[in-house]
C-alpha cells in the first residue's frame, strides 16, 4: 500500500496543545467496526463497555525526562533527545546536528560535559561524565512531541505519564493510557475485568517517520518490551472463557501480538509493524487516540478498523472538532 493513502489535512487548531482539565473528561469516538457505525461519548463513559470475565491490558511504561539541552563552546544551542538510556554512552537525536562535529564536547544546563561521538543506528552517540539518571533528574525535561508548540511545563511531568506507569524508559508517552484514572479503573475491575500490564518502552521506533512510499519497505526501530507471566495467564483466561481482551494503545497491542505465536512469558525486543493485511490474534478491541497522517499509528488503527473506516471517522473528528494527537481525545474501537 501507498504511504499518500494515509494522508489526511488536519486544521492546526485541532491539534492538542495542553491535556483536558480532568484526565475522563476527554471525548470518546467509538467505532464499531461490525455495523460501521460511530458513537460520540466522554471517555468516563468507557466503564459501559466492558463486561464480567474481560480483560485490560495497559502499558506500564513510565516516561524519563530524555531531553537534555546544551551550548557549544561557540554558545549555540544544542537539543538532545535521547532515544536510550545508557551509562556512559547513549544514543540520542541532537538538533543541529549537521553542526556537531565527532568528539565535540557541548555543556548541559548543568554545567555537566557531554561528548558527542560517532553515528548510531539513527542518531548520534553522546558520553555523559556522571551517571545519566543524576543528570536527567536534575535538568531533564519532559520529551513532548514536536507538533507541540511549547516548552515543557512543570504540569506535564505528571500529565504526560499514566497513572499506573512504573518501569522507567519511554521517551514518548503511552498516550491512549492518559485518559485512564485510578477511579476509572476500579470501576472496572469492580465490574469482573482483570487489569494487568505490559511493558513497551515508547521510544524513536513509534513516532520515527515513514520515509519509503510502500508502506511494506517501512522498518521499525526496535523497542524493549516485558510479558508478565500474571498478563500470559489472565489473556488466556478471558480467551477460553468467551470474554474480550482490551488493549489501550498501539504499544500494548504490539507486544500482545509480537508474542502471538507462542503466548509465553518473555521480554526482548520488538520491531514489529503492523499494516494492513495482519491477522490480529490477542488484541480484541483497541483504545487509542487520533494519530498523525502517514504514521505508523494511523496505519496499525487501519490494520485494526480497516483504512476506509479510520479515515472516514477522522473525517467525522474533524467536522467535530476532537482534539488530536498526544494530548487529545480518545478512539476505542470494538
Amino acid at each position: 500500500m501507498k504511504l499518500s493513502e494515509f494522508e489526511y489535512i488536519l486544521p492546526k487548531e485541532l491539534i492538542a496543545q495542553y491535556p483536558s482539565r480532568q484526565r475522563d473528561m476527554c471525548r470518546l469516538m467509538v467505532m464499531d467496526r461490525g455495523s460501521r457505525t460511530i458513537e460520540h461519548k466522554a471517555f468516563s463513559d468507557i466503564i459501559e463497555y466492558f463486561k464480567d470475565g474481560d480483560c485490560l491490558v495497559l502499558n506500564n511504561t513510565k516516561v524519563i525526562p530524555a531531553r537534555l539541552f546544551a551550548r557549544r563552546k561557540t554558545l549555540g544551542k544544542v537539543e538532545i533527545f535521547l532515544i536510550e538510556k545508557k551509562f556512559p554512552v547513549s544514543e540520542a537525536l541532537l538538533r543541529p546536528s549537521v553542526r556537531v562535529k565527532e568528539g565535540e564536547t557541548i555543556t548541559l544546563e548543568s554545567g555537566d560535559e557531554v561528548q558527542v561521538l560517532g553515528r548510531g543506528e539513527v542518531g548520534r552517540f553522546v558520553k555523559f561524565n556522571r551517571p545519566i539518571d543524576d543528570i536527567l533528574n536534575q535538568v531533564g525535561h519532559i520529551p513532548l512531541p514536536p507538533y507541540i508548540a511549547r516548552r515543557d511545563e512543570v504540569n506535564d511531568k505528571s500529565d504526560y505519564q499514566t497513572v499506573y506507569g512504573v518501569k522507567d524508559g519511554a521517551t514518548a508517552s503511552p498516550t491512549a493510557g492518559l485518559h485512564f484514572t485510578s477511579e476509572i479503573l476500579d470501576k472496572i475491575r469492580a465490574k469482573g475485568v482483570s487489569i494487568v500490564y505490559v511493558t513497551l518502552h515508547t521510544n524513536y521506533g513509534t513516532f520515527s517517520p515513514i520515509k519509503c512510499e510502500e508502506i511494506e519497505g517501512h522498518r521499525m526501530h526496535k523497542e524493549y518490551y516485558e510479558l508478565p507471566q500474571e498478563t500470559v495467564d489472565a489473556v488466556c483466561r478471558t480467551k477460553e472463557r468467551g470474554g474480550v481482551v482490551f488493549a489501550v494503545g498501539t504499544t500494548a497491542n504490539r507486544v500482545l501480538e509480537h508474542c502471538a505465536d507462542d503466548f509465553r512469558a518473555s521480554s526482548g525486543w520488538t520491531s514489529l509493524f503492523i499494516c494492513p493485511g495482519y491477522k490480529f490474534r490477542v488484541t480484541d478491541h483497541l483504545i487509542t487516540n487520533f494519530h498523525l497522517p502517514k504514521s505508523t499509528l494511523i496505519i496499525l488503527a487501519s490494520a485494526f478498523a480497516g483504512k476506509e473506516f479510520i479515515m472516514d471517522a477522522y473525517r467525522e473528528a474533524i467536522i467535530r472538532k476532537y482534539r488530536f494527537f498526544s494530548y487529545g481525545d480518545a478512539t476505542l474501537i470494538l
